[in-house]
């Protein structure tokens, strides 16, 4: 019982934190003022959904990426397998997984035909993580995925953030390049005179400024070539919120109370480069809330109410973010909720599946696209363009409102034996005076229906009550 107790108070303050920073967020949110990134900025709103992908050498081991080269004793960073014993050895073994690397089944084009079926709108991917490995082409480092080092180096497509990109974007997704601001593999960062001591930089700046000048000049010149030679890019998803102004740390935040050291960037100079050559780009400098943090990103959880502006949660398919042999993924049900009740705040799922190392997904990922693709067929007409309505859910049914017509969309969410109508549902709709016509989505007849008050109550024919392979059953109310 004691467990019990525990356990739900941890969830009761796990949940007051998330509705904190929301508020906090909420609160210190500042939106942009360039017209382009505005536009840009609302196209993608009405997008909500999109694919996320963590790829890098590590996958070749099926370990958390990056982090287990940090020394910081967290849950997520220990260290495993025959080289984990000291952590030099460790590192220079996980360094050295470049010359292996060699992921000869990579074919982009069929992440994104599997994409597109499930009804993603875009695209982000990670260029570099935060142990450096650079997935582009760089002239910066020859920690890379093009090095001579790398076997895939020979491949034709061995530049695979441009094949990535250009593969979406012939099928009109919106391209998001993931970048770490950390590099946990630069001398400028983690300078080999002091061992790391974190996931911080391990010196001081202020002491250090032409040190500290080389890293910003280094990150500066990669953000750079992502936005000068891979095409039209839409989003830049900055990662690594620790690198920052040290008057933006919130000392509320656990995570931010080891930051010791100034770590600004100029985030300035950077945004206004990549502007110019990426004109309407929407900057996510996550964590660092200001002028360029354009959207929000909550991660791995979706927030109990609408936020007041524009925000995406990331989310695992699997219970990890890189790639892991034999990862538990969610099934198409739990995706199809969790894209509803995202929705139904307001906001954008970003799902993510990670490639391994031979460069391709696992095949239980396009089974569950698969599946995700049947529903959203029938059923998308309720998710995108869509806007937040209250009451937002009431039990297992959540609502969602078209932006250009007098439409309210109740998704009836299935349990875990599949879906199962009652005779009636009962809907809320609030402030309707009048209503036109109810049905289901993939049905053709109206159903019958009274409205008293907010009180909308619709009989289900019994023909359609049934179906346990649906995942979720769309009611469209037009008035």
């Amino acid at each position: 019982m004691m467990k019990k107790i525990s356990a739900l108070f941890l969830m009761l303050v796990n949940a007051t934190v998330l509705l904190a920073q929301q508020h906090n967020m909420s609160k210190t949110y500042q939106p942009p003022t360039d017209p382009l990134v505005q536009q840009k900025l609302h196209n993608w709103q009405d997008l909500k959904f999109g694919l996320f992908m963590h790829w890098g050498t590590y996958s070749q081991w099926g370990v958390v990426e990056s982090w287990s080269i940090c020394p910081e004793d967290e849950g997520w960073t220990q260290r495993k397998g025959p080289y984990g014993a000291t952590y030099n050895g460790y590192v220079k073994a996980y360094e050295n997984l470049q010359t292996t690397f060699n992921p000869t089944k990579f074919n982009p084009e069929k992440w994104v035909a599997a994409a597109k079926s499930a009804g993603m709108k875009y695209v982000v991917f990670t260029t570099k993580h935060h142990d450096g490995f650079s997935m582009f082409d760089t002239k910066q480092t020859d920690y890379k995925i093009t090095s001579a080092k790398t076997p895939f180096s020979s491949n034709p497509r061995s530049n695979v953030t441009k094949e990535i990109f250009n593969a979406f974007r012939k099928e009109n997704f919106l391209i998001g390049a993931y970048f770490s601001k950390p590099d946990w593999h630069s001398e400028d960062y983690w300078w080999p005179y002091f061992p790391p001591k974190d996931r911080n930089v391990n010196y001081d700046p202020a002491m250090h400024p032409e040190k500290w000048q080389k890293f910003k000049d280094f990150t500066y010149n990669q953000i750079g070539e992502l936005m000068t030679d891979y095409g039209k890019v839409d989003i830049l998803w900055l990662d690594g919120g620790w690198v920052r102004p040290k008057n933006t740390i919130d000392t509320t935040v656990d995570w931010q109370k080891g930051i010791k050291f100034n770590q600004d960037i100029d985030m300035a100079k950077i945004v206004g480069m990549a502007r110019t050559k990426q004109p309407g780009l929407i900057v996510v400098d996550r964590t660092v809330t200001g002028e360029f943090e354009n959207y929000t990103t909550p991660e791995q959880e979706v927030p109990a109410a609408p936020l007041d502006h524009p925000w995406e949660t990331c989310i695992t398919m699997g219970d990890s973010w890189s790639y892991v042999p034999n990862d538990h993924y969610k099934s198409a049900s739990q995706i199809v909720q969790l894209l509803v009740k995202v929705v139904s705040r307001g906001g954008n799922l970003l799902l993510n599946i990670g490639p391994g190392p031979d460069g391709d997904w696992d095949p239980v990922a396009y089974s569950r696209l698969k599946e995700v693709s049947a529903w959203m067929g029938i059923n998308g007409e309720g998710i995108y363009g869509s806007t937040s309505v209250a009451p937002y859910s009431s039990g297992n049914i959540y609502y969602t409102k078209a932006k250009n017509a007098n439409a309210i969309y109740a998704f009836v969410l299935a349990d875990k034996d599949g879906l199962k109508l009652d005779k009636t549902v009962a809907l809320k709709v609030n402030n309707i005076k009048a209503v036109k016509k109810v049905t289901m989505l993939g049905a053709k007849q109206s159903l019958k229906y009274k409205l008293t008050g907010d009180d909308l109550v619709v009989t289900i024919p019994t023909a359609i009550q049934a179906n346990p392979g649906q995942l979720a059953a769309t009611l469209k109310i037009t008035y």
